[in-house]
């Protein structure tokens, strides 16, 4: 699964890999990696992220927020 919102997240708040790893205590690899869907990170990683970034869960994941249907 891509995180879709991740890339455009730290892109759009014009940090690096390797900052945003640093920050979540993970290897710049391990975040190319969810960025690129190449692997997926744990759910308490996901917690970690959506508080790094003061996003939902959702944003990360679809990009986007939730919407009721």
């Amino acid at each position: 699964m891509k995180l879709k919102g991740l890339k455009q997240l730290r892109q759009a708040r014009h940090l690096n890999q390797e900052k945003v790893a640093m920050d979540l205590h993970i290897s710049r690899e391990a975040l190319s990696h969810y960025e690129t869907g190449r692997n997926e990170p744990c759910l308490e990683l996901l917690v970690a992220m959506s508080d790094y970034f003061k996003v939902s869960i959702d944003f990360l994941v679809k990009g986007e927020e939730y919407k009721k249907h």
